[in-house]
């Protein structure tokens, strides 16, 4: 059996694994940094903890492919939460790249359209990510519930799906 790791992109977003030993969710660990003269405090992904949590889940694990999922590009209006994406994008990307894991970058449309349905719209994504996630992975309700959805567990799901069919 195959080993999928899924990661929902950014500072809010959740790492999922399912294969052999079991199916794992946790949050996307952070740390935040002060920059600047004037004192902004950015989040950013602790690659260090991200790094340590993924070797320890995934010891033993054979045929390993993680997908991420693409950063939000958005309009020049946007153009601090683009770069924060862009940026966990590429701390998530060197620290599968260390571990020498393969990984793709993926659209979150194909894994919704099949795991969600035709619900459209973020707030309402989000609730039945959520809902959907602790139905399928009642042993993560909790944590899922407290994260706020399951988008990487039912990204790892579909794509797990894929890998083994």
């Amino acid at each position: 059996m195959k080993t999928t790791i899924a990661i929902d992109n950014g500072v809010t977003g959740s790492i999922a694994i399912i294969g052999p030993d079991g199916v794992f969710f946790e949050p996307v660990p952070t740390k935040e940094q002060l920059i600047g003269k004037a004192g902004k405090v950015v989040r950013r992904i602790d690659h260090v903890e991200l790094a340590g949590w993924m070797h320890g889940q995934l010891e033993q694990a054979r045929y390993i492919r993680a997908y991420i999922e693409r950063p939000f590009t958005g309009s020049a209006m946007m153009i601090n939460t683009t770069v924060l994406s862009a940026r966990a994008h590429e701390a998530v990307s060197i620290v599968l790249e260390q571990l020498g894991i393969g990984y793709e970058t993926v659209d979150s449309k194909p894994w919704q359209a099949s795991m969600l349905g035709a619900i459209k719209g973020s707030p309402a994504l989000k609730k039945a990510s959520m809902l959907r996630g602790m139905q399928m992975f009642p042993a993560h309700a909790k944590a899922i519930r407290d994260h706020g959805d399951a988008d990487s567990l039912l990204m790892a799901q579909y794509y797990h799906n894929q890998q083994n069919a």
